[in-house]
């Protein structure tokens, strides 16, 4: 069973349907018990870092995320959702983040390109890893954003994107995972990474 976290922002039926497609078995989830009885957790997310932590935070979902990590079980960040694994973020001043992963989240830089990227980019592996397993190298999926992740080690990036500058685009530490773009809107390429990481759950 995977556990959509609800909290109040996100595409979550388009994020639970993806997983149905994929062979999971899902539920939407806004409390406690049905959080920690879940084999993984998946944490979308659209808008703002500081409301989606503020919501969290509200429902004390971000210290049953937290307990549901240190018990082991897989968790998958998407866009918003990947940001908010980190320790901070500067949109719209600082705001502090789960904590999950070391760095901070920021604005892209001036480099001429429209902000936000909103549209379809190539990934390209950083390293190898089961939640990337069967996909072709610069496979191209669906972004939405005006910030990115600034990790602390280099050792937690899987693949990136370019957009002005590189940046992360899938993250991963121990059974701690996020995605930059949306797999849900990523078609094929989407859907495999989502079908990798509910293996990675059993």
């Amino acid at each position: 069973m995977i556990a959509v976290v609800d909290y109040g922002i996100g595409n979550l039926r388009s994020v639970e349907k993806a997983l149905q497609q994929v062979g999971a078995q899902t539920v939407i989830a806004g409390d406690g018990q049905t959080i920690l009885d879940a084999e993984g957790l998946v944490l979308p997310g659209v808008g703002a870092f500081g409301d989606g932590m503020k919501e969290l935070r509200c429902h004390g979902l971000d210290r049953l995320i937290r307990m549901a990590v240190m018990q082991g079980k897989p968790l998958l960040g998407i866009c918003l959702g990947m940001q908010l694994l980190f320790e901070s973020s500067e949109e719209l001043g600082f705001c502090e983040g789960l904590a999950l992963l070391a760095g901070r989240v920021v604005r892209f830089p001036d480099t001429g390109l429209k902000i936000p990227q909103t549209g379809w980019n190539r990934i390209w592996f950083v390293q190898q890893h089961p939640l990337l397993d069967g996909l072709p190298e610069g496979c191209y999926v669906y972004f939405n954003h005006s910030y990115c992740c600034q990790p602390a080690s280099q050792e937690v990036v899987l693949a990136q994107a370019e957009y002005g500058i590189r940046y992360p685009a899938v993250v991963g530490y121990g059974r701690v995972f996020g995605v930059q773009f949306h797999p849900e809107k990523s078609q094929e390429i989407g859907l495999r990474i989502l079908r990798n990481f509910v293996e990675m759950t059993t």
